[in-house]
């Protein structure tokens, strides 16, 4: 069994060791985080977690991160991509703050432990896994989280660096296969899980991401809150981020056009072939009014028709065994 069938019928581990760690430590650090991002890191209580955007002045998505609550310390969690500069934007705003931010990424090695069975696996390895999403529970001198990268069911497990190889070790042990990073972003694309870096980045607000889980509406004031409220008020922005599948083996680079009655639709921001379905799936950032109308898109170049996925394909293609 190799990683994608792992990820797709039972279990597999992606190693996540390059995603950005931030500890922030200080009096003053959740009420900092708090005006700096889209959710309500003030009533986050110790061993729970949160996913959020960081945004600049004008609504942009500098980052997403998911926020830990260690007791002692928040931990940020973030893209490879961001994690320098995630660091210097929440410096940017420590004046008189008992705050201080220290880049940890090299300090844990982690693990995305996911798929059907996956429950299964960690309770294997002697892990428990955490009943809520986001939530945590202390093992092996770090901390296990229910997150996971694929959109499959899983967990992601946080050990000391120096720990790796005896993870590895029983991962390997108990017969769980290390999905690659291509193969863990095939599964991510099958279950429409978008990425910062890819299919997210400063070029877009958050309503166009669609990634509604990461804002609050009533957590008061924060840099760029303004602009998501006016957004939220008006009903309306010109793009969204959509799950789409492509009559293609061939999958087109990102930003590749989408047009529709000779018009320009859309734009693709990732795509890889599915071998699951024997098609390409992806994102792209569709017109509202294409969508709205159901009007029929092709690739620009190559004509390969696109099909907006819907909710109910993606739960059913999650459940396809290879």
């Amino acid at each position: 069994m190799n990683g994608y069938q792992g990820l797709r019928t039972r279990a597999a581990w992606i190693d996540l060791s390059s995603r950005g760690k931030l500890r922030v430590t200080g009096d003053d650090r959740a009420r900092l985080l708090h005006a700096l991002c889209t959710n309500h890191v003030q009533e986050l209580a110790p061993g729970e977690g949160l996913y959020t955007f960081f945004l600049n002045e004008k609504g942009r998505v500098l980052a997403d991160s998911y926020i830990y609550n260690l007791g002692e310390s928040l931990l940020l969690d973030t893209e490879p991509e961001t994690a320098a500069s995630l660091a210097a934007h929440l410096d940017k705003y420590i004046i008189a703050d008992d705050v201080v931010v220290e880049d940890e990424t090299g300090s844990w090695f982690t693990v995305g432990l996911e798929g059907p069975a996956s429950a299964e696996a960690a309770v294997g390895l002697g892990i428990q896994p955490p009943a809520n999403r986001c939530a945590l529970i202390e093992w092996g001198g770090g901390f296990v989280v229910q997150v996971a990268e694929t959109g499959m069911p899983g967990v992601r497990i946080f050990i000391p660096m120096d720990e790796r190889h005896n993870l590895a070790a029983r991962l390997t042990a108990a017969g769980i296969p290390q999905a690659t990073q291509h193969e863990a972003r095939v599964v991510r694309l099958e279950n429409a899980k978008p990425r910062y870096g890819e299919d997210i980045s400063d070029r877009y607000l958050a309503h166009e991401t669609q990634q509604l889980q990461a804002l609050h509406f009533n957590k008061g004031c924060y840099l760029g809150q303004e602009i998501v409220e006016r957004v939220r008020s008006r009903g309306q922005v010109h793009r969204h981020l959509t799950p789409v599948e492509i009559e293609t083996e061939s999958p087109p680079a990102p930003e590749s056009k989408l047009v529709s009655g000779g018009s320009d639709a859309g734009e693709i921001t990732s795509a890889a072939y599915s071998p699951t379905l024997q098609k390409t799936v992806g994102f792209a950032y569709i017109r509202t009014e294409s969508l709205e109308k159901k009007m029929p898109m092709t690739v620009e170049g190559t004509g390969s028709p696109v099909q907006v996925r819907t909710a109910s394909a993606v739960a059913q293609n999650s459940s396809v065994a290879v």
